[in-house]
């Protein structure tokens, strides 16, 4: 008899366990818009594996790449609200909804891509990152997006190249303000329209880095990429804020951990892929346009930066703390 009920005993307190597990274990959702090779797709899988083992278990996060979950608005708004929790997101779209975030869409702010991350890693980048906490999407970590650079039918060495110039942009005021400092004439649109509207005629040029230049088929349709890096955007691994912040210390920094390490592996990745785009395009014909000089183009912003910072004039210290970033 005794015999009996422990073992109903045990087998109940195993059972209650196992509930209780269920219970205190959270099932995550991840972001990605990107696909199967791209450098993002594998950071994000290796994030969450990295989610899963340094948490326990008690946090297990699935990830969802190809933006199945919607495009990028829709997954920032609910990363914002917490029906996704984790997102890996372009920061250029985020400028609108955080003024902080819009440190990275200033034309020429960083000299370079190390540059950019020693910004972000420093005074400059916790303005950033508080900034976006307070929206509701805490960076994690951050992800090398490259250099963008001008493509179109003709080279473009000096901002009198642009001059009259249709040139697809992003969404973003100071996008549009770029080209038109330079005298062409900004024409945002989605980025699954323009490989037609570089065929067509429709615009003249575009500008992006050499994966999505390359990976997306624009350089079959126009025959000049010119370095003039004019933009450098990174993404991020982000996350609810007030979920991340219920978590206990132990498990925040687990996860920030696992997102850090992936970041890592991803700028690793993104490296190597950014170079065999370069000789892949080349070896399609593509002539890649150095450019020794850009002071020309970046003199060109400074009416830009004149009508950002009086509209904006509360940006200016995390301005300047970003250019004065060796």
């Amino acid at each position: 008899m005794y015999k009996k009920l422990s073992t109903k005993l045990l087998g109940a307190a195993a059972a209650l366990s196992m509930l209780c597990g269920v219970a205190t274990a959270a099932d995550w959702k991840a972001w990605n818009i990107h696909n199967d090779g791209h450098p993002n797709t594998a950071a994000m899988d290796r994030f969450a594996e990295l989610v899963n083992t340094d948490t326990k278990g008690e946090i297990k996060l699935q990830v969802f790449h190809g933006g199945v979950l919607g495009n990028q608005p829709d997954a920032l708004e609910q990363v914002r609200i917490g029906a996704i929790e984790i997102g890996n997101f372009n920061l250029g779209p985020i400028g609108p909804m955080v003024k902080e975030a819009n440190l990275v869409s200033l034309p020429f702010i960083f000299k370079s891509v190390p540059h950019m991350f020693r910004v972000l890693e420093g005074e400059a980048g916790a303005i950033v990152a508080k900034g976006m906490a307070d929206a509701g999407v805490l960076p994690l970590a951050w992800f090398d997006a490259g250099a963008r650079s001008f493509y179109a039918q003709k080279a473009i060495e000096t901002p009198d190249d642009v001059k009259g110039l249709k040139i697809r942009v992003m969404n973003n005021n100071l996008y549009t303000a770029m080209i038109s400092a330079m005298g062409g004439n900004p024409s945002p649109m989605a980025f699954s329209e323009v490989q037609q509207a570089l065929k067509t005629g429709v615009v003249d040029g575009a500008e992006n880095n050499f994966p999505s230049f390359k990976n997306v088929g624009h350089y079959e349709v126009t025959k000049n990429y010119s370095l003039s890096e004019h933009l450098i955007i990174p993404e991020c691994i982000c996350v609810n804020t007030a979920k991340f912040n219920a978590l206990s210390p132990e498990m925040q920094a687990a996860v920030k951990g696992a997102a850090e390490k992936a970041a890592l592996y991803q700028r690793e990745l993104w490296s190597v892929q950014s170079e065999q785009a370069r000789k892949d395009v080349e070896a399609a014909g593509i002539k890649v346009n150095e450019i020794a000089d850009k002071s020309p183009f970046q003199n060109a912003m400074d009416s830009v930066y004149a009508d950002y910072l009086k509209a904006n004039p509360d940006m200016k210290k995390l301005v300047d703390l970003a250019k004065a970033t060796k």
